[in-house]
């Protein structure tokens, strides 16, 4: 079942499964170049004790024919009016690379709200403190394609079908561009609990790097890294959903926004 959820804001979220009242809530945020049905398979596993939503950003599958956002604040802005405030079940967030990013920025907003997510999983990037000198988003097309190959993240297949290729190469773009130029909003550090997920061979990110995290946050903060590269959630699924359902089991009754 897809539920396009919220109504006037539909086309943010996704929900694939149902779950029981009153579950916790857990918001997933995809990796640059990536959408909502990544986590199918994450809500599959999880549901129906834990309720997954997952946003679809602007530009891909079913939004195709709308121009993608050119900010991680552009990003985090779009979600965050799509959210929901009908009930106070415990909203968790969770993002992969770019995600994490607009995850970090989310709970900012939601936090200035007087609505602080319960817990932001930051999963494959390195905290905002640490910049490096980017331009892959300035690169031709070959050099865009033979980074994204490089990590892992999308099927070297799907850049053979000239047609796919046309319609993926703006969105990658356009992901990197938001990436690269991203400027964390300034304010004071969070409140909301910190779990940071990372692999341990990830080109993109070193442990120590996932570690600096704990910089932007007043709340508990943990570090777990995993066998793998960028893309360690996939292989290592079964450990990564283990240790959200450990982390969403600690949250009381109430605790957090709605989405």
């Amino acid at each position: 079942m897809v539920d396009l959820y919220s109504a006037g804001h539909s086309s943010w979220l996704r929900r694939f499964h149902e779950s029981k009242p009153a579950a916790p809530r857990l918001l997933c945020l995809p990796h640059g170049g990536g959408s909502a049905s990544f986590y199918f398979s994450v809500s599959k596993a999880l549901s129906p004790a834990v309720d997954v939503r997952a946003v679809q950003y602007p530009g891909r599958q079913d939004r195709c024919e709308e121009t993608p956002a050119e900010s991680i604040q552009e990003l985090a802005q779009g979600v965050f009016d799509a959210l929901d405030e009908r009930d106070g079940a415990p909203l968790a967030l969770f993002g992969h690379s770019m995600g994490a990013m607009v995850g970090f920025e989310l709970a900012r907003l939601l936090e200035a709200a007087g609505r602080p997510p319960a817990v932001l999983f930051l999963s494959g990037r390195r905290g905002p403190s640490i910049r490096r000198a980017e331009n892959v988003h300035q690169s031709g097309d070959e050099r865009l394609i033979e980074e994204v190959t490089r990590l892992d993240g999308t099927n070297s297949v799907l850049f053979r079908d000239e047609e796919l290729l046309r319609a993926i190469l703006p969105v990658l773009r356009a992901d990197y561009r938001a990436a690269e130029t991203y400027r964390p909003t300034r304010g004071p550090r969070l409140r909301s609990p910190f779990v940071v997920l990372t692999g341990d061979a990830d080109p993109c990110v070193t442990v120590d790097e996932a570690r600096t995290w704990s910089q932007e946050t007043d709340g508990p903060f943990e570090l777990h890294a995993y066998p793998g590269a960028h893309f360690y959630l996939v292989a290592q699924q079964q450990a990564v959903l283990d240790r959200i359902e450990v982390t969403l089991r600690r949250l009381g009754p109430g605790g957090g926004a709605a989405a």
